[in-house]
């Protein structure tokens, strides 16, 4: 059986010199013996610099250029969005699906089968035609001429319009 060294005493049988820490560097007075941290601080963790354990104090912050990039294309995106919406707004505003009794429209060229109407200020120059009555449904020919007789007096043209469920007549005087 073989018993402990005695406190103080290396077990290998080696002594340092006076003055010297065990591990062969000299020992100021009033300095924390080297190989043990301070008081307070744990163990096995560097305290400053970029390899501070995460939630330390000391430890980087996190590089926010990542966080940047994502919220400058949150914004790019919404705006985009904004923009798509908007101009769809804007260009149904003179399609001829939105026009209602007392409008004015104009003719978008000379092609009698698809005349491409578009809502128009009536005191403007362009407006060709006063809308008298909108009906919606599906009609051709002798149909739509015969409800626009019973819905708008006066009428002298009818556009008919059929896009999916967006089925309309449009009974027409001159603006």
């Amino acid at each position: 059986m073989t018993t402990p060294p005695p406190q103080g005493q290396n077990p290998y049988g080696q002594q340092p010199p006076q003055g010297q820490n065990p591990y062969g560097q000299p020992q100021a007075p009033g300095q924390p013996q080297q190989g043990v941290p301070p008081q307070g601080q744990p163990q096995g963790f560097p305290q400053q610099g970029p390899y501070a354990a995460p939630g330390m104090p000391g430890a980087a912050p996190e590089p926010p250029a990542k966080n940047k990039k994502k919220n400058i294309l949150r914004v790019v995106g919404a705006v985009i969005a904004l923009a798509v919406i908007g101009g769809g707004w804007w260009a149904s505003q003179s399609d001829p699906a939105a026009a209602k009794a007392g409008d004015c429209v104009e003719r978008g060229n000379d092609d009698d089968n698809n005349p491409e109407l578009k809502i128009v200020e009536c005191n403007s120059d362009t407006a060709e035609y006063k809308v008298l009555a909108k009906i919606e449904g599906k009609f051709i020919g002798m149909t739509a001429q015969s409800k626009c007789e019973d819905q708008a007096e006066g009428f002298k043209y009818a556009y008919t319009q059929t896009q999916g469920n967006d089925s309309f007549l449009l009974c027409l005087d001159d603006a």
